[in-house]
């Protein structure tokens, strides 16, 4: 059997890049993001009657992902493989998504929603009320999350401190290029800064660890239960950014600038 899906619209989003989405959305969050749906499939009729409901569901579509895998590392807890449908990995033999989000308002095809965990340009593939008689079962077991989310309401372990050059580098990405990946960075590494592939944390040599953040790289050490971030780094090399296909890269100017600066004055 063969199907066939269609988007209905497009997560129109904050976050550019997987690394700056949370596994989950923030609920404390009071950012504001936006799904736009097609124009000329009458979807501003489909909409009618969905501002009574103060949450929906979106279904999206993980199109940055080509392939799936039967036992995944999740992002969470330690680096332990699970089967992936009893994960919320994106790694699935379908890739879709199930997001509950805040529902702030409807104008024509444009919803109003709150914090996501899709970043921009994720398809929407459909859209549902939310039904706390239905939908809340507040009894659940969480299987092997439940360990994971009671080492999450204990105070992170770690301590992040920036030698010099980091916070130099890191304040001229904020104030020159808008460019700011620390919070979610930090919130990893105050966790957890040991080496994690689906965190993207690799050990270097003895105590030298790199983050991956989307396109940026943190370098650290680790002093008992200080993470030390020592500097930041584009995640392309020169040649890769003067290449043609280097034109359609992400921050491309923020990163050759980042390049041509001599840092070590």
């Amino acid at each position: 059997m063969e199907l066939t899906l269609q988007p209905i619209g497009y997560v129109r989003a904050t976050k550019g890049f997987k690394f700056d989405a949370p596994h989950q959305p923030d609920v404390g969050s009071d950012e504001v993001n936006f799904i736009e749906l097609l124009p000329g499939r009458q979807f501003e009729l489909a909409l009618q009657d969905l501002d009574g409901f103060d949450k929906i569901w979106l279904i999206s579509w993980f199109d940055r992902n080509r392939s799936w895998r039967p036992r995944v590392l999740p992002p969470r807890g330690p680096a332990k493989r699970r089967g992936v449908f009893a994960t919320r990995s994106p790694h699935r033999p379908n890739p879709i998504g199930l997001t509950c989000v805040s529902l702030l308002g409807i104008e024509g095809r444009i919803l109003k929603v709150g914090a996501l965990d899709l970043t921009d340009g994720t398809p929407i593939l459909d859209i549902k009320p939310y039904l706390r008689t239905v939908d809340c079962h507040p009894d659940s077991r969480l299987g092997w999350v439940q360990e994971i989310e009671e080492r999450e309401a204990t105070p992170p372990a770690f301590l992040v401190t920036l030698e010099p050059l980091a916070e130099r580098q890191l304040r001229w990405l904020r104030e020159v290029w808008n460019l700011d990946f620390t919070e979610r960075a930090f919130a990893l590494l105050k966790r957890d800064p040991a080496p994690h592939r689906t965190r993207r944390i690799l050990q270097l040599s003895e105590n030298r660890y790199r983050i991956a953040c989307g396109p940026w790289r943190m370098f650290y050490r680790i002093e008992g239960d200080s993470v030390i971030v020592e500097e930041v780094a584009s995640g392309f090399s020169r040649e890769t950014l003067s290449a043609s296909t280097g034109e359609k890269t992400t921050d491309r100017e923020a990163h050759m600038a980042f390049l041509h600066l001599d840092w070590s004055v």
